[in-house]
């Protein structure tokens, strides 16, 4: 008996987190035919470009390529794409070079973070240490600024200005909000920096570089970004809850580690007394887990958190942004893309649930 062939779409809507009753009829299939043609392109590179000369390098940059990832940016640079030509040569390249991007930053987030675990597998610097670990995430942003090379002063100019972000919100969320900073509006900005730069830079490439009308790019940036910021807020709702056997991490991977998240800071700015203590009380248990106590004894705690009205209004700031986003799509032409990025923007909040 042979299996039934996958419908056009079905594998790109399930990447992207819906269903794919979207892609219907004749435009909308030669839309997703398109994407998921440019992303077999784009993971037939990626395998190329992430291999090295040197037997160290090619199997530290190869790690946590191999351990698999969803290809969110690359899907989102080639559905922008869709408003202009497709996938022209450029699309691609700056489709894997903003990918290779993304992943040369997760071996520094799980440095400065101390992560254990990325994507299912033990974090590079538990393996080979952290001096590897940092040297081989350099490695992967000398490739992708090679493959930006290939197209000009704006690809160039594109991936300067994201790594710039890149690393100030890594700067900035070491350092901590300073005396006078809100601490809330400072996390959003490390947000946007950290994770919305990147996204931004992906749908914003795909209008350039597929030679898209240009009154599509701001929409298309505006769009990319403020997606990325609901993002990184529904992961700290997502990892307070989170099941090792999925996600790979421990809940409250951040906050035990003494990162802030927004529940959290929410959590600090209530003025009742029962969040007060459970605010110490996680305090405490930070600056004990930092001097060798066992991080399970932040479960408790955790586990109330997860439960308290700030996680709550954590998810309805998140539902804020991607309102935001879909908004910001109101200068595009009605049809299969806009409403993909429609439905992509509304399946983020479903993943808490």
């Amino acid at each position: 008996m042979t299996s039934s062939p996958i419908a056009p779409g079905s594998r790109l809507a399930s990447r992207l987190g819906f269903s794919d009753r979207i892609f219907i009829g004749p435009a909308a299939r030669r839309v997703a035919r398109s994407i998921e043609d440019g992303l077999e392109l784009v993971e037939t590179g990626l395998a190329e470009d992430v291999r090295v000369a040197d037997p160290l390098a090619d199997v530290t940059s190869r790690y946590l390529y191999e351990a698999g990832g969803k290809r969110i940016r690359p899907v989102l640079t080639l559905l922008a794409a869709q408003l202009g030509e497709g996938n022209t040569d450029a699309v691609i390249d700056i489709a894997k070079a903003l990918e290779i991007t993304h992943l040369g930053s997760l071996y520094h987030d799980d440095v400065m973070d101390g992560a254990d675990r990325r994507r299912g597998v033990p974090a590079a610097q538990t393996v080979w240490g952290n001096n590897i670990a940092i040297l081989t995430g350099d490695i992967l942003f000398s490739r992708a600024s090679q493959l930006m090379a290939r197209h000009g002063d704006r690809a160039i100019r594109l991936q300067a200005d994201t790594f710039e972000r890149l690393v100030l919100g890594q700067m900035h969320e070491t350092l901590g909000a300073q005396p006078g900073d809100d601490a809330i509006e400072f996390y959003i900005q490390v947000l946007a920096d950290k994770t919305g730069s990147l996204i931004a830079a992906a749908t914003q490439a795909g209008v350039i570089f597929s030679h898209a009308p240009s009154e599509y790019e701001e929409p298309m940036r505006v769009y990319g970004e403020k997606i990325g910021v609901a993002f990184q807020l529904l992961d700290d709702v997502i990892d307070l809850s989170a099941k090792p056997e999925d996600t790979g991490k421990v809940p409250g991977t951040d906050l035990r580690a003494g990162v802030p998240t927004m529940p959290y800071l929410l959590l600090k700015a209530e003025s009742d007394a029962a969040s007060a203590d459970l605010a110490a009380r996680i305090d405490e248990g930070v600056a004990r887990i930092a001097d060798g106590a066992d991080p399970s004894i932040l479960d408790g705690p955790l586990t109330e958190l997860r439960d308290h009205a700030s996680t709550q209004k954590t998810l309805e700031l998140a539902l804020t942004w991607t309102r935001d986003a879909i908004d910001a799509l109101a200068p595009l032409p009605k049809g299969t893309v806009r409403e993909a990025l429609t439905r992509f923007a509304e399946s983020l909040a479903e993943r808490s649930r």
